[in-house]
């Protein structure tokens, strides 16, 4: 494996990890109140857009990056629906 492509795992890994603690919390909590459903739709259009570009580069720092950030974005949303 590459250098480069070494340093995107560790970027993707750095910055997926940062929606974890917001998903945890709202799992913990069951409240969703102070979260953006707008910022997570945008969001998710966002990462369906870096997969395809990902897929496209054949980048697996990018695929596996925008896949995971993408379900906890998605959990996000089912949350915020579900505690609505």
């Amino acid at each position: 494996m590459e250098t480069i492509e070494i340093i995107g795992l560790i970027a993707a890994t750095l910055t997926t990890s940062a929606f974890v603690p917001q998903v945890y919390k709202a799992l913990k909590h069951k409240s969703t109140a102070d979260v953006s459903l707008t910022m997570y739709i945008v969001l998710l259009a966002g990462l369906i857009l870096w997969i395809i570009y990902g897929i496209h580069l054949e980048s697996l720092a990018i695929i596996l990056a925008n896949v995971i950030t993408g379900i906890l974005a998605v959990t996000m949303l089912i949350l915020k629906i579900i505690h609505k």
